[in-house]
């Protein structure tokens, strides 16, 4: 029996100090490990809604029922300049949220399509960005409330300011519905009281428009199959949701500071584009899959999965010199550039200050981790910047 204890106390022991020492890895390393795994992750009742447009009418479908008793769509046809009062169900509270779908809306055209935004920005109002939420619709929205952003009811309440959206908003998890309205309707908000929702658009953004959804959330291939589409059918050209997608910019300049979701290959400082080429040229391939061609031609650098402004590692991953990464941004008339996609353990300013890197591993709707994930954003105010923690408090950088 004594043997037995020592052996125990041993292992025990041995154990410990390897969680440790795993823990202790992750957090060096910025590497974490999913747990749990909630049921409602994968509710399909109360999915919607989805509009896909047909002629000159729009189409609303809701899921309704349940894997028990079967599914079923509820359906609603308006005219394209209709408008719309409706809610979005959020599985994890059992609640829902409000939406308004407004054929009229400034960014509609009467065909259905949407007006790309502004690219450019100089009012000198107070810029909060955050990126990398991947269908994390409770993490967005608590994060939004701790920054004053909106309040407890999903109210407005940043005044004239500009809400970043900086990218892959999308996959990696069972929210992406819940996401994408939430910003739609937060677009509505800010607008009315003066400030802007700029959406910029990831490399996963544009791979569900390209039909790419290897990291999409097994969720919503079901999704689509209880709608009678495909799962690219949830964003094609006959999806609002699609449309809406495929009008947003890929790098935007505001009160002199570029965001865009992976960077600027220093290679484009010596080809003459000016920002209106850059969302232009990329925004034209949205919908189509880049692969390296034979003939090159200077348009692939910004549409390469490597190296295009949504894609590019290189501030992390090459050898960039200071001159390199200064001469980039003087070509855009940038005074820095503000990106995510790559992962950070906390958001940082690097090559004195000229690159913020704002992806941290942000929390998951539906799954806990170890070490614990927390949210992180950038405010740039008055020509500071701040560190925004998931509490509500702000460090400078």
């Amino acid at each position: 029996m004594k043997l037995l204890w020592t052996n125990l106390k041993h292992f025990s022991i041995t154990s410990l100090v390897l969680l440790s020492l795993a823990l202790g890895l992750a957090v060096v390393f910025s590497i974490d490990i999913d747990y749990g795994d909630d049921r409602r992750a994968y509710k399909v009742g109360g999915e919607g809604p989805h509009v896909f447009f047909a002629g000159d009418q729009m189409q609303l479908n809701f899921i309704r029922g349940d894997g028990e008793t079967g599914f079923y769509l509820e359906q609603q046809s308006l005219p394209l300049t209709a408008k719309m009062q409706t809610q979005v169900y959020f599985p994890l509270e059992d609640q829902h949220f409000a939406l308004t779908i407004d054929g009229n809306s400034p960014e509609r055209r009467p065909d259905g399509s949407f007006i790309p935004p502004p690219q450019r920005y100089q009012d000198g109002e107070a810029i909060l960005a955050i990126s990398d939420i991947e269908s994390a619709y409770k993490t967005l929205r608590d994060f939004l409330q701790a920054h004053r952003v909106i309040d407890a009811k999903l109210n407005w309440t940043f005044g004239k300011g500009h809400l970043v959206l900086l990218g892959d908003m999308t996959d990696r998890g069972p929210s992406t519905t819940q996401v994408l309205w939430f910003i739609y309707q937060l677009e509505q908000a800010a607008r009315a009281h003066g400030g802007t929702v700029h959406y910029i658009l990831g490399n996963h953004e544009i791979k569900n428009l390209q039909g790419n959804f290897q990291a999409a959330d097994k969720k919503y291939q079901f999704v689509a199959t209880v709608l009678g589409k495909q799962q690219i059918d949830l964003y094609g050209e006959n999806s609002l949701l699609g449309r809406w997608l495929a009008s947003k910019n890929s790098a935007e300049l505001i009160n002199g500071h570029l965001f865009v979701h992976g960077g600027l290959h220093p290679k484009l400082a010596s080809l003459n584009y000016r920002l209106e080429d850059v969302n232009r040229i990329v925004r034209a391939h949205y919908r189509i899959a880049y692969f390296p061609k034979k003939d090159v031609v200077l348009s692939d650098l910004l549409l390469s999965t490597r190296d295009g402004p949504s894609w590019y590692r290189g501030y992390f991953e090459a050898d960039l010199t200071q001159a390199e990464v200064e001469k980039t941004l003087a070509t855009f008339g940038a005074s820095a550039v503000v990106v995510g996609h790559t992962p950070q353990r906390r958001v940082q300013s690097l090559f004195e200050g000229k690159v913020l890197a704002i992806n941290v591993r942000q929390p998951r709707d539906y799954r806990g981790s170890i070490p614990p994930r927390h949210s992180e954003g950038l405010l740039i105010r008055e020509g500071q910047y701040f560190r925004l923690l998931d509490d509500g408090s702000a460090d400078a950088l």
